[in-house]
């Protein structure tokens, strides 16, 4: 057995594709939210959050001395900050800045790509980290789990 989840794809590698696809998309048709300033300023705000909460998760990782990429073995289950509201703060990061970059650019792209990118984020990613993480760490992760929402 591997210390590793086994995810299909490192989920920076994921957005970064999904983002491209939307860029192309847009340059070929443009499909804008709203003619006006919102959809930017709201997209700056969620950029702001996603960045924040995804530092703020990294920071947690590293203090507590385990490996923020699913690549490298896990060496302990973050249970504080954003990691007390969600099971994957870092994932809903990424989320937030897709869906902020999505709204800063005016596009219904982004809302496109985002709903391609979650179900394999969830079932490529997610799920397979969680068998992994109850294989690895038991009870202490069962419980973890039975008192934290998987996204909010």
């Amino acid at each position: 057995m591997t210390d590793k989840p086994g995810v299909i794809i490192l989920p920076p590698v994921l957005y970064g594709v999904g983002l491209l696809v939307v860029l192309a998309a847009r340059w070929s048709w443009p499909l804008p939210i709203a003619d006006s300033s919102l959809p930017f300023w709201l997209g700056i705000s969620l950029l702001a959050v996603g960045g924040a909460f995804g530092i703020w998760g990294q920071m947690l990782m590293s203090a507590a001395g385990t490996n923020v990429s699913p690549a490298l073995p896990t060496t302990s289950v973050v249970m504080r900050g954003p990691f007390r509201i969600s099971r994957n703060p870092l994932y809903l990061a990424l989320n937030f800045l897709f869906l902020g970059l999505t709204l800063a650019m005016n596009s219904w792209w982004g809302v496109v790509g985002l709903a391609v990118l979650l179900p394999v984020m969830h079932f490529g990613v997610v799920l397979r980290e969680e068998r992994h993480l109850e294989r690895k760490f038991g009870e202490s992760y069962l419980s973890y789990k039975a008192r934290v929402r998987r996204y909010l």
